[in-house]
Parts: C-alpha cells; structure tokens; sequence
C-alpha cells in the first residue's frame, strides 16, 4: 500500500554541509496494515516455521548445544554485513585463545556481539522491557572491544550522520538529527512494549527493526543492534523460548532488496512489500535452522557408531566427540575439564580420531596448545554461509 512519506524532512547540518534529515512518524502505520491475500499466507507459513523452530529441543539431546554454535553462526553474519572479514571458526579459535586467521580487531568485534546478545537475551529474561536503559547496555557491551570503542558505546550519538555518499547532500540516507533521536526512540518504545495498543509479535519486530534503523541513534554498530532487536523481542512475546532466529544470512544474501525496502518504507509507505520479505526470511531461515539441527542430530549419531572401531579408545573418545559437540572448536585442557579424562588418554583418542577417522581436524600445525575442530559440524553449520 502507498501511503506516501512516513515522515517528515528536517533542516539540518552534517559535516558542514546544508541537508535535510528524515524524521519518522511514530508506529503503527496509517492507514493500517493490510495483511489480506499473499501477505497473510506467506505470514502464516512464517508462523509455521517459527513453531517448528521452536520445538527445535525435541531434535537435540540439550537446545542449549545448539544454541552455542548457532549464536556465533550469527555473530559472523551480523558483523560481515558490516564489514569484518572473520569465521566461524577463527571467532571459536579466538574463544579457545588461539590466533585467528584474520586481523585481532574483526574477531573481538565479533566476540563482542556474541556478548551483547547474551546480555541482551538475560535481560529479557529477567522481566526488562526492551527500553532505552537495555538497548544502551547492549550498545555497549557491543561496542567495548575492537573498533568501536571511540564511537560512544552505550550512548544516543550526538552528532548528525548520513549513510551513503561522500557528503550529506549526496547522501542515500540522513537519519534523524541528535536533538530528535531521544523523542523518536520513546515513541518506538512504547509501541514495542505495546503502547497504547498490542501488536502481534512477529509484525512488531518487523516494523520495529526498520523504525530503529530509520531513527539510526547511534554513531556505530546500529545495524547490529537492530538485527538484535528481532530475536529479543520474540523471545520476550514467548513466540521463541530460546533466541534461534538470525536473520542476517538472508539480509546479507539479499543486500540490495533489504536496503530498497528499508528506503521505499520511508519514502512510499509501502510496509506491505517490507513484511512479505520480512516474512519470507523467517520462513527460510527458521527451516534452514531446523534442517541444520537436524543434520547435526544425525552427524553425532553415525560418528558415534564410527567410534566403535576404536576398540578400547571408543568409550573416552565418546565423551570427547559429546563435548565437541557442544563446542566444536576445542583444546585438550578444556576436553579434560568437560570430560574428566586425563590428557594422555585425550591425546590418543583425538589422534586415532584424526588419523583414522578423519572425525576431528586440528588447526594450528602445532605440537603443544593444540586446538582441534570438530570439522564436519562447522561445515554444516557453515551451509550457505558466505566464506
């Protein structure tokens, strides 16, 4: 639906040029939302997907395992999106205090973001609304390693910006100047904590992530926090009992349609052709989160049974291939703690499951701190992942 500007254009100065800056109207959208014909379908097999992920913990012996690797898969795609050049593997490798095999900065940025959801999550959990108090914790746990720290982590920017473009009256984008951002965000607060009326949960988060991207109150890391805002603020309508959907995968697949639409909102009123690609990337990625759980279930089961040519290793290295399972980028000192069995005896069964096997692959080319990846899992959970 056309509904024209959602908004309004302001006068304003960025980097010692004239420009005009938008300022968004407050939500609900007006006239209202039609989610009649193939919007309604294609949100109802969103819904679909969204259940089945969330019996994601009758496919896995322990949800949380998943989960584990699943965030970080996340972290990775939310952070390439803005630039970072890290792995999945080099963010666990990190974990494990071994060298990453990109620059220190793309990795603790990346490391940071795993912690900002974390937190961010807690909070939820806790009983804290999704408030200015919570997104400013999370800005800054965000923002607190790498390159972030001189871009204000934890604080409403108090400067105008622009997106796009070498100066702001050529710019793709001019959000909101400083003095307005603390009025627009309180009007997106109350509608996200559903104020003065309640807004189905999966429609809130999409209009939600594009009214914080509009409003755009930080000076870095806006991108990330928004992509936050949508696993948190289902997980805080009990639509998802733990954060399992990312959608950055489809965000960064499809980079030049989400930015047009995010664009085409402001200036047409068209949030109609948002949601159906907003729908359409739940749906995906909700059944590819599924399907790799799966993959994953199964991988345990049939290395499990390949153990059994081990002979008397196969009981110890049973344990080890559990407690990769639950962090597939691993070192002999942390197997010793989630296994309890000695290193000598964690030694031999990671060389018989390397060499004979070919189950578990170690990184460093070492032979002392050595760190080994459970290599088959990252590589599912790594599908249509950008490398």
């Amino acid at each position: 639906m056309q509904r024209g500007l959602t908004g309004q254009y302001t006068a304003t100065v960025a980097g010692g040029i004239a420009c005009q800056a938008f300022v968004p109207a407050p939500l609900p959208p007006l006239p209202a939302l039609d989610l009649s014909g193939k919007l309604q379908t294609r949100l109802d097999d969103a819904l679909l997907a969204l259940g089945r992920l969330d019996a994601i913990s009758t496919l896995l012996p322990d949800a949380q395992l998943f989960l584990y690797s699943y965030v970080r898969k996340e972290a990775v795609m939310s952070s390439q999106i803005e630039g970072t050049q890290s792995s999945l593997s080099d963010l666990m490798l990190y974990e494990m205090e071994g060298q990453p095999g990109v620059p220190m900065d793309d990795v603790r940025e990346v490391s940071c973001y795993v912690k900002a959801l974390t937190l961010g999550v807690e909070r939820v959990r806790q009983g804290q609304p999704i408030s200015f108090r919570l997104v400013t914790e999370i800005h800054q746990a965000l923002m607190t390693s790498g390159r972030g720290v001189q871009r204000g982590p934890g604080e409403f920017r108090k400067n105008q910006v622009w997106i796009g473009g070498h100066r702001a009256d050529e710019a793709a984008f001019v959000p909101p100047p400083a003095n307005q951002i603390a009025d627009c965000w309180a009007a997106l607060e109350r509608f996200i904590n559903d104020l003065p009326a309640p807004t189905a949960p999966v429609i809130k988060a999409a209009l939600a992530h594009v009214q914080f991207e509009t409003i755009h109150p930080f000076m870095d890391g806006n991108g990330r926090v928004g992509r936050l805002l949508i696993p948190l603020i289902l997980v805080e309508a009990g639509v998802l009992k733990e954060p399992l959907l990312y959608l950055s995968l489809f965000f960064k697949q499809y980079r030049d349609t989400y930015y047009r639409l995010l664009q085409q909102v402001r200036i047409t009123g068209d949030w109609e052709a948002w949601l159906l690609f907003f729908v359409d990337a739940i749906a995906a990625i909700a059944n590819q989160a599924v399907s790799t759980a799966q993959q994953l279930t199964q991988l345990l089961a049939d290395d499990k049974a390949h153990l059994a040519s081990l002979g008397r290793l196969a009981g110890s290295a049973r344990q080890i291939l559990d407690a990769l399972f639950a962090h597939p980028v691993s070192n002999i000192n942390a197997l010793v703690q989630a296994t309890g069995l000695t290193p000598a005896t964690i030694g031999k069964a990671l060389d018989a499951m390397e060499h004979e096997l070919g189950i578990v692959q170690e990184l460093t080319g070492r032979k002392r701190n050595r760190v080994y990846a459970y290599s088959a899992y990252i590589t599912i959970l790594n599908q249509e992942t950008p490398q």
